[in-house]
């Protein structure tokens, strides 16, 4: 998959289909994400994952315990693996606001897909 070449409705589309075909790696969490993108085709997105099930949302999730604010293209090289999360929250291309642990939780159930 190319993501540098999809848009984000594509993108989040093709997030949903995987989390949806797998369920296994986001069994037992409970944790909701807010994404705030900046950029070309950026906008607010939300993972909300509970019960082994998980939903996506495009527009602002209301409230969440983890809320994650990047630019569209480091989020796209994140979802591909070529972004570390901490490494990019110590440049500030990452700004995190409740739970730090969650951010963390969410790049490791992230490679388990392949975006």
């Amino acid at each position: 998959m190319k993501l540098e070449e999809m848009a984000m409705e594509q993108i989040w589309t093709e997030i949903d289909a995987q989390l949806s075909a797998d369920n296994g790696p986001i069994e037992g969490l409970n944790a909701s994400y807010s994404f705030d993108l900046t950029g070309q085709d950026g906008g607010m997105y939300g993972l909300k994952f509970a019960n082994g099930e998980a939903e996506t949302y495009r527009g602002d999730p209301g409230e969440v315990d983890c809320a994650l604010k990047m630019s569209v293209t480091d989020f796209k090289k994140l979802l591909g693996g070529n972004l570390n999360s901490t490494a990019a929250f110590m440049m500030g291309k990452l700004k995190v606001k409740g739970n730090i642990g969650l951010a963390l939780k969410l790049e490791n159930l992230l490679k388990q897909y392949s975006f």
